[in-house]
């Protein structure tokens, strides 16, 4: 899943692709370098990112997403807003990827009656408040926990079991060595029985790690998805495709022979 982020503010590429023609160049090249399928947000979510009013976000998405879709892309809309998801559906989009996992009333029934799939997402409190002191009892337990709730919500709303996906929302209220647990248990979530999503790249447990900045974690975001991908994650949501693409191709040719 290559990121397209149409924002002025993400924390890694805020304003690098505001404009709608070069995120639909950056998107047709991570097709290019081989994305299934591509993510596209118009709100940061990173720690501390302010709300997009609703307008604004749809303005930014819905051309980026009709473009791309046009040209064959397969396209998800970052969004927890259900108006700004149905715009997107409207141009194009198949997948809703919902950091808050379906917290608007009206995401639900509106992925259940458009036939879309979802990606529901753990996180703890919002971007504003996440890395607040983030505490769990057991954090793989209890991400579980949320994601099974939020996955009979769903089907409750009418979204057929099959179109969802999970992501356990690393970097999103959780400390480094939550993260990290949360990658080697990564297996664990597939008591689920839905794939699961994961995205590490570029985030700042990798920088807290090697102490490179969020430019230079190229190396970081390789090796935990080689990681995630082992311990059992369906989807990785990354920045840079070529290179993981390459390290997967790589991997798995070693891992024939084991």
């Amino acid at each position: 899943m290559g990121i397209v982020n149409v924002t002025p503010d993400s924390f890694s590429d805020g304003g690098r692709y505001l404009d709608a023609e070069a995120a639909v160049a950056h998107g047709e090249q991570l097709v290019g370098e081989g994305a299934d399928l591509l993510d596209v947000g118009g709100e940061s979510t990173r720690p501390g990112a302010a709300a997009v009013p609703e307008e604004e976000e749809r303005a930014r998405v819905v051309p980026v997403i009709a473009a791309l879709a046009k040209a064959g892309g397969t396209v998800s809309v970052d969004t927890s807003k259900a108006a700004v998801a149905a715009a997107a559906i409207d141009a194009g989009a198949t997948i809703v990827n919902d950091v808050t996992a379906l917290s608007d009333p009206e995401m639900g029934p509106l992925c259940a009656d458009r036939g879309v799939g979802v990606v529901l997402m753990h996180m703890l409190g919002t971007p504003r408040t996440m890395q607040d002191d983030p505490r769990y009892g057991d954090v793989v337990d209890d991400v579980r926990a949320f994601l099974a709730g939020r996955i009979e919500a769903a089907i409750a709303a009418g979204v057929v079991e099959e179109r969802i996906w999970v992501d356990p929302g690393i970097g999103f209220g959780k400390t480094v060595e939550h993260n990290l647990e949360l990658i080697r248990r990564l297996g664990e979530l597939r008591e689920l029985g839905r794939p699961i999503v994961l995205g590490t790249s570029r985030k700042s447990f990798l920088g807290k790690l090697t102490g490179s900045e969020v430019g230079d974690r190229i190396g970081g975001t390789i090796a935990s998805n080689l990681a995630g991908a082992r311990a059992g994650a369906d989807v990785l949501r990354v920045h840079e495709v070529a290179p993981v693409r390459d390290a997967l191709l790589v991997a798995g040719a070693i891992a024939a022979g084991d």
